[in-house]
C-alpha cells in the first residue's frame, strides 16, 4: 500500500480534568495531525501525526502541541517505517 508520508508518530497526552474536549478541538486544527482520540486509561488523548519529514513532526510536537494550555505531559512514539 502506498503511503505519501515518510514519518508517523503517536503522541499520548495527559491534560487537566475537564479540558479534554477543548484540547481535542485545538489538536484537530493543528498541522500534521491526522487523527485525535479521547481515551480512557493512563492517558487522556491519543494523537496520530503524519508528515513527509520527521522534522515537521518534531516541530509540531514541540512548538504547537506542547504549547497548548492545560496539557500536563506528553509521550511521543515515533513509528519505525518499513517494519
Amino acid at each position: 500500500m502506498f503511503n505519501k508520508y515518510t514519518a508517523t508518530a503517536f503522541v499520548l497526552l495527559n491534560c487537566e480534568l475537564g479540558s479534554e474536549e477543548n484540547i481535542i478541538q485545538q489538536l484537530k486544527n493543528t498541522d500534521n495531525v491526522e487523527y485525535v482520540y479521547g481515551t480512557f486509561g493512563a492517558y487522556d488523548i491519543l494523537v496520530k501525526l503524519e508528515s513527509d519529514r520527521v522534522e515537521k513532526i518534531r516541530e509540531t510536537i514541540t512548538r504547537k502541541i506542547r504549547q497548548i494550555e492545560k496539557i500536563s505531559s506528553t509521550l511521543t512514539l515515533m513509528v519505525i517505517e518499513n517494519q
